[in-house]
């Protein structure tokens, strides 16, 4: 598979022999090929993206999705359910709609993976998860709403000397343990928003067909870190605007659970976080060479050589191969963020690529109001879910241990259990120390 810099031009690729799925109450044809389906079921995904002439470029569509303030548009209420792992550390699960009268405990479920220090209230989440939560009747999808608020992010407290990195799965992983063994009979869909798309799809490509979601979703995917992280820090603004943004969110996310973390003296992380703390203006590569190379895991992995070790390690494209549940993955050839992008996917029967010639990073703002990608995303849902036929009795086995953990057999090592209600958390409001949209 390989990347490159692709020219600016709306394309979407098929794999040259598509995948062929099963499908539900079809008499005459009982299978089709991914790529029909998509082209008589996603038409969105053809249409070419033209945004507002004032949003004139990447820069000006990544930054106004930034910048601006989302806080009426596609509201979202979410119930939070805690979890705690079985290393220590917590993820807050956000769930959608809070009342599930008319939800069926087959109900299709979209578990949503945030960007890099994202959470359920960032506005490029709400515009997929909205109105793929609404109410039919109100012209929405019907479907529960999950997302993975990973630790240290959107008010989840650190609670064990470790955050998250870009290649790590294991709590994606873990969330999923749990939704899918709350919900059994219900399929469940992945979306994944940058750094998220990039867990999403490596976790994709370890399960393989033991996969819990029978189907996913990558948007504006950082792909090849390490490629693009060389260009993110050659030009003036990207890397001054976007690689310091993300440097800097990423320390204060740190600062934010600082008293937390100071108490972790003993291990490797509490030697490596006076330093992060001590950062004023640090671009993404220097915050990751002086802390997440070095303690963003398990001490048997960690600390890498350097930094570009690491990103090689944490890269999805060298992984979108392995996929074996259906993909679509959605680039923006003017994201400033991610330059470098899959031109194939190694000839991998479940992948579908797009590239649309702007859109910025999580952008695709219409002149009319709403984004372009919500409709080829909701009508990918809608395909995957209620289109295709899967045997969700595959699904790896759980057992609860003496302590109450969820483990899956074979995977003794890691597990994770309720330990409380969240509340009711408010999607709409954002956090006033971080750039947003990243």
């Amino acid at each position: 598979m390989s990347v490159e810099f692709p020219a600016r031009k709306h394309t979407v690729i098929f794999p040259s022999t598509p995948a062929t799925l099963p499908l539900k109450n079809q008499k005459n044809a009982r299978e089709e090929s991914l790529k029909s389906l998509v082209e008589s079921k996603c038409r969105a995904l053809f249409e070419d993206y033209c945004p507002p002439w004032w949003l004139f470029n990447g820069h000006a569509l990544t930054l106004y999705a930034s910048m601006c303030k989302f806080s009426r548009i596609d509201q979202m209420w979410y119930r939070r359910e805690m979890l705690r792992l079985s290393d220590g550390g917590t993820l807050g699960l956000d769930f959608a709609p809070i009342d599930t009268s008319h939800l069926d405990d087959n109900s299709p479920i979209v578990v949503a993976v945030p960007g890099l220090t994202g959470g359920s209230h960032e506005a490029y989440i709400r515009a997929i998860l909205c109105p793929a939560s609404t109410k039919i009747k109100n012209g929405g999808l019907g479907y529960r709403v999950v997302v993975v608020n990973l630790r240290g992010c959107a008010g989840v407290p650190v609670t064990s000397p470790r955050l998250y990195t870009p290649g790590h799965t294991d709590d994606l992983r873990l969330a999923l343990i749990y939704i899918s063994q709350m919900y059994p009979r219900a399929p469940i869909l992945g979306v994944g928003f940058s750094m998220g798309a990039g867990i999403l799809v490596r976790y994709l490509a370890e399960e393989g067909p033991a996969s819990r979601l029978v189907a996913g979703c990558a948007l504006a995917c950082p792909w090849d870190n390490v490629l693009n992280s060389r260009v993110l820090e050659t030009a003036f603004l990207n890397r001054n605007l976007w690689a310091r943004g993300m440097g800097i969110n990423l320390r204060n996310v740190l600062r934010r659970n600082e008293a937390a973390l100071r108490g972790f003296h003993d291990h490797p992380l509490g030697a490596a976080l006076p330093a992060a703390l001590a950062l004023r203006y640090p671009t993404l590569s220097f915050f990751d060479s002086t802390f997440s190379s070095r303690v963003g895991g398990p001490e048997a992995m960690f600390p890498f050589p350097d930094v570009y070790t690491y990103y090689d390690w944490a890269s999805s494209h060298i992984v979108l191969k392995d996929v074996m549940v259906p993909l679509l993955a959605i680039n923006s050839t003017d994201d400033p963020l991610v330059r470098a992008v899959p031109v194939d996917a190694g000839g991998n029967p479940y992948v579908v690529l797009a590239r649309t010639r702007r859109g910025g990073h999580l952008g695709w703002f219409k002149a009319g109001g709403g984004r372009w990608v919500t409709r080829p995303v909701l009508e990918w849902m809608r395909l995957t879910a209620e289109d295709l036929v899967y045997d969700l009795t595959k699904r790896p086995q759980v057992y609860i241990d003496h302590d109450g953990f969820f483990r899956d057999v074979g995977r003794d090592g890691m597990g994770c259990k309720l330990i409380g209600d969240g509340g009711v958390v408010n999607g709409n409001r954002r956090p006033k120390d971080m750039l947003h949209g990243l």
